[in-house]
């Protein structure tokens, strides 16, 4: 079986390596100097490379070490989170890890929890987010919320729900630029989401419309970005109507034209095939889906 290092050596490497400086090093790990030393010479003695240089009285790390380093730091951030998902938990065995889509987790998923938890009080739930397809082998999540098609290599895949995006402004922006009419579109800036770069073109062929320049606009990373910006009224953004239940219902947003278009991908809950007879996992789903089918929509028109 291959040797392996010492968590308390790779600790004064990554110190080390940090600060440049052996001295350094042991004053934030609370160690001398010569131990410092002597962990870093037991890794460089299990490794058989050096990993610094001694340069004009500072600690220089080299090429080899510096790319160890990479995956130390990997292994040490890894190994900090999974410590921390098992304190979280708090002694309980009742763990439910989530990845999930960050607007929809805080706008849609999170606001309705307390129903999940109110049901299961020994349940701790951990949310990372997760913007596209994973390995479950890899990253050991119980279940995903997922947009796109159903079709995941080794899950389990439920639907939640359609999704029908909205063109939205400021009422101010709408009174000021006069939108009354699609075509009124013509002289809007236009607000899109940087990973649906079609949509507005899309949106425009869905109304039988031309656009001379449906790509122009600022692009935003994430729908909370974009829906902030209309609100301050930089333009009209294309939005899901569910992850602006609040802003429309607040009057922040404006639905303009009533005229909204069913998106080819959906919602959907999935597990991987292992999780797939899990109690907590299965709870979950179903209860996650009959929240779905009773989030039925507003007309804020």
């Amino acid at each position: 079986m291959m040797p392996l290092p010492s968590i308390a050596c790779l600790l004064s490497f990554e110190c080390v390596a940090r600060h440049g400086s052996v001295s350094r090093a042991a004053v934030e790990l609370n160690l001398t100097q010569s131990a410092v030393s002597r962990q870093i010479r037991q890794l460089e003695e299990l490794l058989d490379v050096s990993l610094f240089e001694r340069v004009r009285q500072r600690v220089v790390i080299t090429d080899a070490g510096r790319l160890y380093l990479k995956d130390v730091n990997r292994v040490m951030v890894d190994l900090k989170d999974s410590t921390s998902r098992i304190m979280s938990c708090g002694g309980s065995a009742t763990l439910l890890n989530l990845a999930v889509l960050p607007t929809f987790a805080t706008r849609w998923l999170v606001p309705r929890l307390p129903g999940f938890l109110e049901k299961h009080q020994d349940v701790t739930v951990n949310f990372s987010t997760r913007t596209s397809q994973f390995d479950f082998s890899v990253e050991p999540f119980d279940a995903a919320i997922h947009y796109g098609s159903p079709s995941w290599p080794g899950t389990v895949a439920y639907h939640l729900m359609d999704e029908d995006t909205v063109p939205v402004c400021s009422p101010k922006y709408e009174a000021l630029q006069r939108l009354k009419k699609p075509v009124d579109l013509r002289r809007a800036s236009l607000l899109h989401q940087s990973t649906r770069t079609e949509a507005w073109a899309d949106w425009f062929e869905a109304m039988e419309m031309d656009h001379a320049h449906p790509l122009r606009g600022p692009r935003f990373e994430q729908f909370a970005m974009i829906a902030q910006a209309a609100v301050s009224g930089l333009g009209v953004a294309l939005l899901p109507k569910l992850l602006i239940e609040e802003e429309l219902a607040s009057g922040k947003l404006t639905l303009l034209f009533g005229q909204s278009i069913r998106s080819a991908r959906s919602y959907y809950i999935v597990l991987p095939e292992v999780k797939a007879a899990s109690p907590l996992a299965n709870a979950f789903t179903r209860w996650i889906i009959r929240e779905a089918k009773m989030s039925s929509p507003v007309d804020y028109s």
